[in-house]
């Protein structure tokens, strides 16, 4: 087989079977780590309601750090499946070794940070003392997981930059099925394990982890990625390349870092209105976390085959291929918001809160489902803006949607003490600013002169 042909396959068509083909083991990546939030919360669930309110302060402390993985992802994943789209394949494996020198460096400022800052963090937003404490011995367990989390994430812009999504999914089980037996064997001291309680979640999401990145990479190399994209000869460090990554990714890292900073925002406004709209509110994130699966994997499949088809000079094909991917979405997310309306108790009753917890919840519920759908058009339109490589316009995009966010929280949560269904309006907020500017900036066509 010639050269050109075994490299024609990372270049993509904008058909309705390539965005299925790239989305759904996209979607099963994605899948596992909201998994495993969604069951370390089940079984702290289990062991008491302040555990499960902790939990809502954690996770979103920790999804900050995992937001600049994100970022340099998103970053990389842009400029490898733009270097795809141009038949560059020899600079694909230059820029991903290089993201990983990046990354174990983000991991280790990640981990410093944690355990000099979190406790001031914590004594400023959250009142009890006991689940201060509880949270801070958490997350200085917690935050060991960042190197394998950040180079997990490099490793998916790798596979889905390059159209070879589906072994995300080999990566994806062990990494589910590692979280849930140890999270049963630890947190209760099952399996001759010894019973650590709510700090056996942390320890377990970190092998869990550790996990998924182990036979991904085993994956890789077995399947001759790694010989194909000859990462075994580029182990040094590039300044050009490390510089291109930083500049490309800079933005988003701000961008999701701007983000989850400002629901973690929210989460404060809300632990001020009491443990139980605390605990409420982390179940909705786990509902944001699985219904929102199939919407974030075509929000990083319209990242990358924007990205492509740009590469590939069809700049007029954008607009076209970004409509397709949304009603795909649309199609999900309208699904997934019906069945939720119909049957939220069944979701309501895996983290054994009783019928209050429930019947409290059912409003939100309600809110969060119209901002599921929301969400499953804007954000396509706002990774079709990162696919074009334009990420400084996705900065501007967010800080002036997450000012707005929270100023809507501060005002509603805090100021005029409303309830929490109210408070979770606040996505519309944000969804509606976010698809309002991408969507204007995409048409204007500004970004076909981007060259990166």
């Amino acid at each position: 087989m010639s050269q050109a042909n075994r490299h024609h396959k990372f270049q993509i068509e904008a058909t309705n079977r390539q965005i299925l083909r790239m989305a759904l083991p996209i979607s099963m990546a994605i899948l596992v780590p909201q998994i495993n939030f969604v069951t370390n919360n089940i079984f702290l669930g289990h062991l008491n309601e302040e555990s499960l309110a902790t939990a809502g302060i954690t996770g979103v402390f920790y999804l900050i750090f995992a937001a600049l993985g994100l970022g340099l992802n998103n970053g990389l994943q842009v400029l490898i499946a733009r270097r795809a789209g141009e038949n560059r394949i020899g600079e694909i494996g230059k820029l991903f070794l290089q993201s990983i020198f990046i990354s174990l460096a983000l991991s280790a400022i990640g981990i410093a940070f944690t355990y000099y800052f979190a406790q001031y963090i914590l004594h400023l937003s959250i009142h009890s003392e006991a689940m201060r404490a509880q949270a801070l011995s958490f997350l200085r367990i917690r935050i060991w997981g960042l190197p394998f989390l950040y180079i997990y994430q490099m490793r998916n812009a790798l596979l889905v930059g390059t159209n070879q999504s589906k072994y995300l999914i080999y990566g994806a089980l062990a990494e589910t099925i590692v979280n849930i037996l140890l999270d049963y064997s630890l947190i209760f001291g099952h399996l001759g394990f010894p019973k650590i309680g709510f700090n056996g979640a942390a320890y377990a999401s970190i092998a869990a982890e550790a996990a998924g990145m182990a036979v991904v990479f085993a994956a890789i190399h077995f399947k001759g990625i790694s010989r194909q994209l000859q990462l075994q000869l580029k182990w040094h460090l590039n300044t050009d390349h490390i510089r291109l990554i930083l500049v490309q990714s800079a933005p988003l890292i701000f961008q999701y870092f701007i983000s989850i900073t400002s629901w973690e925002f929210f989460y404060i406004m809300v632990e001020h209105h009491g443990q139980r709209d605390l605990a409420i509110s982390n179940t909705m994130r786990n509902l944001f976390g699985i219904f929102g699966v199939f919407t974030w994997s075509f929000a990083a499949t319209t990242n990358t085959m924007v990205s492509n088809i740009i590469g590939q000079g069809k700049q007029d094909n954008v607009i076209e291929l970004v409509y397709k991917i949304i009603r795909i979405s649309l199609l999900f997310s309208v699904s997934l918001a019906i069945l939720l309306n119909i049957y939220p108790g069944v979701f309501l009753s895996i983290f054994g809160q009783g019928v209050q917890f429930a019947q409290e919840a059912l409003p939100v519920i309600r809110v969060v489902s119209v901002a599921l759908v929301l969400m499953s058009f804007s954000t396509i339109w706002l990774n079709a803006v990162t696919g074009t490589g334009n990420t400084d316009v996705n900065l501007l995009i967010e800080i002036i949607t997450a000012l707005f966010y929270c100023l809507y929280v501060f005002f509603v949560l805090e100021y005029f003490n409303l309830p929490l269904s109210y408070g979770w309006m606040s996505e519309w907020v944000y969804w509606l600013l976010t698809f309002g500017m991408s969507f204007f900036y995409l048409k204007s066509g500004k970004w076909k002169k981007k060259i990166i």
